[in-house]
């Protein structure tokens, strides 16, 4: 078989009929005459051709071919490959050799013509062809220890500090290819290999130098950027202990600049957004360099933006859920927490939950991450001296409508709201904490009664997950520590975790006789009981979970049990 003229096949361009004859050297030009011999496959594919597009002409009785049959055949002559193309260890070493040949012949044609582009730019095109070619490792990573034992990746980083930001755009671009997820994912040797070749050379670090030079108003540079930044997707998805490395080479510090940077919102702004997002996601240290960076503010300076307005495309959403996520992510580190305190981020939060916009959604999950546990004490009491019980409770009182453009379930909304007044009950002192009592005998206690419906909704949905574990559990042995786990983490998640925090609340504002009596009253009207909220919440305060702080959680267990036993 002829692949080259397989190859070169183009139907779009098929001469007509008589043309083919001439090309055939036949000087008659009747339609009748017959055809010419067969000269391969190549000429039949080309007469197959032919005849679809001729079909209407054609007797009744010429074969004829389905469209299916003919874009089969099209897939077939672009796709098929000449024998002894796969790349080998020979080929490799070849490549490399051509490679670091053209690295030479440059750096040379540079030294002697700085000052001459027109000298040195063929050398330059022969270094990038060179580049080019060695795409082909890419397609086997068996090979990446071979490429990184003849210095192949040393040479290539080298050529990120290149003269040229083309020659170091095309590094980036072959970079981004070899460290593809699917690809790294068929060789574990060759992925294995290359990363530690990639950090022991401190790729992350010439990356980012290289980042602070390409100008992405020129559309070939903003691709780098954007597959630069895959570089990092990709490093931190295989060995999710790199995100500390590239954050400590200078990543942290781009992004922000770059997020700062007066520019139109475009995909590498959103990128920047989704790989600070995956920085911050569990990595601690990253968090805490964050703050020290000024990056909160930095955070609530881009969200503020979305204060009273809504963004203007799907996208520019995502980049906001992005920001909002780094910043849930960044006040897990209680270092930050004042950060946000003095950054006025409750003052904001507050804000956009007025507006009713999108980005209430994501202010919802800010306060909640704000405001708990010990060290939410100090934004807790803020967020009650600047009036943000008016926001909050009526949001309590009744759940937005959901649409599509609402973030979070129903579900989601109630929990985030409740975790938070349980954080301020948990939290406030003094004044703070009367004001917030006293909330709850406003109109006819209207609130108390909220909150006992609430505690009905997810009581019935803990039974009913109850139901469906028991169910699940019929003929299975279970017995193991582990199985305890994964069935309260399943029970939590359906539903047992808002009712752990609703019956907090009940306890809480308990603590006055006549709420008490409200409270046994409705529960007494539908059938509830004070027992199952005390059972409730003794498997909660068993299950406060390995809190940093032990003397917290000791002291927080016994806060709860004298909580029940006031009850």
């Amino acid at each position: 078989m002829d692949v080259g003229e397989l190859l070169s096949f183009k139907p779009e361009q098929t001469p007509k009929r008589p043309s083919d004859f001439e090309h055939d050297n036949r000087d008659d030009d009747d339609d009748d005459s017959p055809e010419p011999p067969s000269r391969g496959r190549s000429q039949k594919v080309r007469r197959m051709e032919q005849d679809v597009q001729e079909a209407p002409v054609l007797p009744a009785k010429e074969p004829q071919i389905s469209e299916e049959e003919r874009l089969n055949i099209l897939k077939f002559v672009e796709t098929e490959e000449p024998d002894g193309e796969v790349l080998d260890e020979g080929g490799l070493k070849k490549m490399l050799l051509l490679f670091e040949k053209r690295v030479l012949k440059n750096q040379e044609m540079r030294i002697k013509f700085p000052d001459n582009a027109e000298k040195f730019m063929e050398s330059e095109i022969e270094l990038n062809d060179a580049i080019q070619e060695l795409h082909a490792v890419a397609t086997v990573p068996d090979l990446y220890p071979l490429l990184v034992e003849l210095n192949g990746v040393s040479s290539l980083l080298e050529l990120l500090s290149h003269q040229n930001s083309d020659i170091s755009v095309a590094v980036v671009d072959l970079v981004q290819e070899l460290t593809d997820v699917d690809i790294l994912h068929e060789s574990l040797d060759g992925a294995e290999t290359l990363i530690e070749a990639l950090r022991k050379q401190q790729a992350a670090g010439l990356l980012v130098q290289n980042l602070e030079r390409l100008d992405e108003t020129m559309k070939e540079e903003s691709d780098g950027v954007h597959n630069t930044l895959a570089i990092f997707e990709n490093l931190i998805e295989i060995k999710s202990d790199i995100a500390q490395e590239v954050a400590e080479q200078g990543l942290l510090q781009w992004i922000l600049k770059r997020l700062r940077a007066k520019m139109p919102f475009d995909a590498n702004k959103l990128y920047c957004s989704e790989i600070l997002s995956i920085l911050l996601q569990d990595t601690n240290e990253n968090r805490i360099t964050l703050g020290t960076i000024d990056g909160i503010d930095v955070l609530l300076q881009q969200l503020a933006a979305y204060k009273r307005h809504d963004p203007n495309s799907a996208e520019e959403q995502e980049f906001m859920e992005n920001l909002f996520n780094s910043l849930c992510s960044a006040l897990m580190a209680k270092e930050n927490r004042e950060k946000f305190l003095k950054g006025e981020g409750l003052q904001l939060m507050n804000l956009m939950l007025r507006e009713k916009k999108l980005s209430r959604n994501g202010s919802l999950k800010v306060l909640d991450h704000a405001m708990s546990g010990p060290d939410g004490r100090d934004n807790c009491n803020k967020f009650v001296d600047i009036l943000g019980l008016r926001t909050i409770f009526p949001l309590f009182m009744k759940t937005p409508k959901r649409n599509k453009k609402r973030l979070l379930s129903t579900d989601e909304h109630e929990e985030h709201i409740v975790s938070i007044i349980a954080s301020m009950l948990r939290n406030c002192k003094g004044s703070q904490r009367q004001r917030l009592l006293s909330k709850f005998t406003e109109n006819d206690y209207e609130k108390v009664e909220r909150l006992m419906e609430l505690h009905r909704k997810y009581l019935d949905k803990v039974e009913i997950m109850d139901r469906e574990i028991d169910q699940q559990m019929v003929g299975t042995t279970f017995d193991s520590e582990q199985d305890d786990d994964v069935v309260y983490v399943k029970r939590l998640s359906g539903g047992l975790f808002t009712l752990q925090l609703v019956d907090y609340v009940i306890l809480e504002i308990s603590c006055t006789d006549v709420v008490k009596q409200r409270v046994l009253k409705i529960l007494n009207l539908h059938n509830g009981s004070m027992k199952m909220i005390r059972n409730v919440m003794r498997e909660y305060a068993g299950n406060l979970g390995d809190a940093s702080d032990s003397d917290w959680r000791e002291q927080e267990q016994a806060h709860i049990l004298q909580l029940i036993d006031r009850f």
